[in-house]
């Protein structure tokens, strides 16, 4: 459990260096890499629910796809704009 939480930080860790160091990028691409993510955290925590994870921890990795998602929107919103607006 421990460790599918640290590769779930870590790739979205990863995620957003990239989206920093990177030349551009839509934000409506942006916004597809998140829904992408929050789409395998939840089923991840499908998979935890099957092989009969406490409701907790389930609730846990689903609320943290959807916080996940709501801040990749929000850099979306922001940086991608702002990319967008640079482009030539």
């Amino acid at each position: 459990m421990k460790f599918n939480k640290m590769m779930i930080v870590a790739s979205a860790a990863a995620l957003s260096l990239g989206l920093a160091a990177c030349d551009g990028p839509t934000e409506e691409a942006m916004e597809d890499q998140g829904e992408q993510m929050e789409s395998e955290m939840d089923a991840q925590a499908e998979a935890m629910e099957d092989a009969g994870a406490p409701e907790a921890e389930v609730e846990a990795m689903e609320d943290q796809a959807d916080a996940m998602e709501d801040t990749m929107e929000e850099q979306a919103d922001t940086v991608g704009e702002d990319m967008d607006g640079n482009e030539m």
